[in-house]
C-alpha cells in the first residue's frame, strides 16, 4: 500500500475570523454612506401612493423610484414619513422603517405630520427615538406643510451654507439702528428719523422726552418709552 502524500502546513492568516465567526484581527471598517447619483427630482417611494402631501409638492419635481426611505432629498439625504394617527395604530412601524433604512444617508429626517389631539407623550417618545437612531425630527400640522418641508430640502440641496445664515449690515447706521429697534414699539423708520434728528446716541440720552417727542413719527409715548430705557441704570439696586 502506497503510503499516504504530506500535505504541508500552512501558518493561519492572523487577520482572517476564526470558523467560529469571531475575529481575531482589527475590526472591519464600517460602511460609510455612498453618494447617490444626482438628480433634479425627489424619488418617492411606491409606498407613498395615495399620500395627501404629494399634491401640494408642486414647486420642486418629484417621480417614483426604487428606495429604501419614503422620500430621497439629495445624494446623501431622505425622509421618512409617518402620521401620528398611524403610529398610535402601528407603533412599531417607525422601528422597523429605522432598521430597514439602516445609516445609508447621512441626513436622515422623520417628518411627523402632527393630526392628532395631545400629542406630548407620543412626541416625547419619538423625540427620544430620533436622538437614539441619529434622525432628525421635524413636525408639520398639514399636508401642505410638510409638502413645502420636502421642497426647501430639495430646493437648498446644493446651496451653500452662507446662503442660509443671517445677513447683518456693518457700519454705524445699521449697528444703531438694531439697537434702538430693539426697544419695544420703536420700528427701524424711527430709528433712522432719531439718528439724523440727534446724531448720535449719547444726543439721544441728553434730550428729554419733549425733545424726544419732536422728532417726526415718534410722538409721546414712544419718546417716554426711549426716554425710560436711555436712562435706565445698567446696575440693578438691591430691593
Amino acid at each position: 500500500m502506497a503510503a499516504a502524500e504530506e500535505v504541508p502546513s500552512v501558518p493561519p492568516d492572523p487577520k482572517a475570523p476564526d470558523p467560529g465567526g469571531v475575529s481575531t484581527g482589527a475590526a472591519p471598517p464600517q460602511p460609510q454612506p455612498m453618494p447617490r447619483p444626482r438628480s433634479s427630482s425627489i424619488v418617492v417611494s411606491p409606498r407613498q401612493r395615495g399620500n395627501p402631501v404629494l399634491r401640494f409638492i408642486r414647486n420642486v419635481p418629484w417621480e417614483y423610484g426604487d428606495t429604501v426611505a419614503d422620500y430621497v432629498l439629495g445624494q446623501s439625504s431622505c425622509a421618512l414619513f409617518l402620521s401620528l394617527r398611524y403610529h398610535h395604530l402601528h407603533p412599531d412601524y417607525i422601528h422597523q422603517r429605522l432598521r430597514e433604512l439602516g445609516r445609508g444617508f447621512v441626513l436622515r429626517v422623520l417628518l411627523l405630520q402632527v393630526d392628532v389631539k395631545d400629542p406630548q407623550r407620543a412626541l416625547m417618545d419619538l423625540a427620544k427615538i430620533c436622538v437614539l437612531s441619529d434622525c432628525t425630527l421635524l413636525l408639520a400640522w398639514s399636508p401642505e406643510e410638510a409638502a413645502r418641508y420636502l421642497e426647501t430640502f430639495k430646493a437648498f440641496e446644493q446651496k451653500p451654507p452662507d446662503l442660509l445664515r443671517e445677513r447683518r449690515e456693518r457700519g454705524f447706521v445699521p449697528t444703531m439702528s438694531d439697537c434702538l429697534t430693539s426697544i419695544k414699539a420703536v420700528n427701524r423708520t424711527d430709528a433712522l428719523s432719531l439718528l439724523s434728528t440727534f446724531g448720535s446716541l449719547a444726543a439721544m440720552a441728553a434730550a428729554s422726552k419733549e425733545d424726544l417727542s419732536l422728532c417726526p413719527g415718534v410722538g409721546p409715548q414712544k419718546a417716554k418709552r426711549l426716554f425710560d430705557v436711555l436712562h435706565e441704570p445698567f446696575l440693578q439696586t438691591p430691593k
